[in-house]
C-alpha cells in the first residue's frame, strides 16, 4: 500500500499542474459543467470533525474534511423526459473533484457513450489517504444528497423535471467504501441498477453481492495485479463458485467484448494496467457505459 500511496501523491501533484482552465467551462465543447456546494454531500462530518490521522502523518478536517463541492456534468442533447438518469462517480485517494475529472477524462469518455444521464462527481475526503464517505455512508444519506441536487438543479433550470430514473454508481480505488454503504442503506438502492468497481475491492465484498443478488443489478470489477485488490477479488470469485452463483471472468481486459458487457449481469476483469489507468486508459469508463441499461441520447 506505501507504494501505491506514492503513486497516487506523484500524481495528484502532477494532475495540479495541468488544470489550465475553470471546472465549470474547461468542458464546455461537451456540454454544461455545473460545479455546487450541498449541504448534503459527503463533507463537512462529524465522523471526521477532528481530522484523520494515517501511516502516522495527522490530516486536518479543515484542509481535508470541509469540502461540499459537488459536480455535474450535463451532456449536450440531454433529454429530461419522465425522469432524470445518474450517474455517480466517486474518487479514491489523494483526489478531489477538479483532479478527477482532469485526470481520468471521464466528461469525453461519458459524453462519447452517447447516454442520456447526467454525470456527478461528489466530493470525497480531499487529497487525502483516506477511503470515508461522511454523510453519504448514514442511513439515507444518498438519498437526502440526490434529493438536495435534484431541487438544486431543477431550480437553476438546468433540468426540467427533478424524478430520479435509473443511477449507476462507479468507483475508483478507496471510492469502493461510500459505494458500498450507499447500496446497504443509502434510501435509493432500488434505483440504482449497475456498479463499476474501478480497481477498488478493498473491503465490503458482502455489501456488493448483497445487492447485486437482491436488486438484479449489474456488476462490473476491473482488477489489477499490484492495486491491492487482486487477492479479495480472488477470494470473491472463489466464494461465488461455491455458492453457485453465475458470474464471467476475463484473464485479460482486451478479450472483453461490448457483447459480454452488455449480456452479463456480473463480470470481473483482469487488467495489465497500473491501479491509476484502468478508469480511462482504454476508455473502460466509456465501454461500460456503452452497453449500460441506460438509453442513448440519439
Amino acid at each position: 500500500m506505501k507504494i501505491l500511496k506514492i503513486i497516487l501523491v506523484l500524481t495528484f501533484f502532477y494532475c495540479v499542474n495541468i488544470f489550465s482552465q475553470n471546472l465549470s467551462t474547461r468542458y464546455s465543447q461537451y456540454g454544461e459543467m455545473i460545479v455546487t456546494h450541498l449541504h448534503n454531500a459527503s463533507f463537512p462530518d462529524t465522523g471526521r470533525a477532528n481530522g484523520y490521522t494515517y501511516d502516522s502523518t495527522f490530516y486536518s478536517a479543515k484542509d481535508h474534511y470541509m469540502d461540499s463541492t459537488v459536480a455535474v456534468f450535463i451532456p449536450k442533447g440531454l433529454k429530461s423526459g419522465n425522469s432524470i438518469n445518474l450517474v455517480v462517480h466517486f474518487h479514491g485517494w489523494f483526489n478531489n473533484v477538479d483532479s478527477t475529472f482532469a485526470q481520468y477524462n471521464l466528461v469525453k469518455q461519458f459524453s462519447e457513450s452517447g447516454k442520456n444521464a447526467l454525470l456527478v462527481v461528489p466530493g470525497g475526503a480531499m487529497n487525502v489517504p483516506d477511503s470515508y464517505g461522511g454523510k453519504l455512508e448514514e442511513t439515507n444519506g444518498f438519498k437526502k444528497f440526490i434529493n438536495e441536487l435534484m431541487d438544486t438543479l431543477y431550480a437553476r433550470k438546468a433540468i426540467s423535471n427533478e424524478k430520479v430514473g435509473k443511477i449507476i454508481l462507479s468507483g475508483h480505488s478507496g471510492g469502493y467504501e461510500v459505494m458500498a454503504y450507499i447500496l446497504m442503506r443509502g434510501g435509493l438502492t432500488k434505483y440504482i441498477k449497475e456498479v463499476y468497481i474501478f480497481d477498488a475491492l478493498y473491503a465490503d465484498k458482502e455489501k456488493f453481492i448483497y445487492w447485486f443478488d437482491n436488486y438484479n443489478g449489474k456488476l462490473i470489477d476491473i482488477y489489477t495485479r499490484h492495486g491491492g485488490t487482486k487477492r479479495e477479488t480472488t477470494r470473491l470469485i472463489a466464494d461465488l463458485q461455491g455458492w453457485g452463483i453465475p458470474f464471467v471472468s476475463f484473464n485479460d481486459e482486451n478479450n472483453v467484448s461490448p457483447f459480454d458487457l452488455a449480456n452479463n449481469r456480473l463480470i470481473f476483469i483482469f487488467t495489465d494496467l497500473p491501479h491509476n489507468y484502468v478508469i480511462y486508459k482504454r476508455n473502460e469508463f466509456e465501454k461500460y457505459l456503452k452497453a449500460s441499461c441506460l438509453p442513448n441520447i440519439k
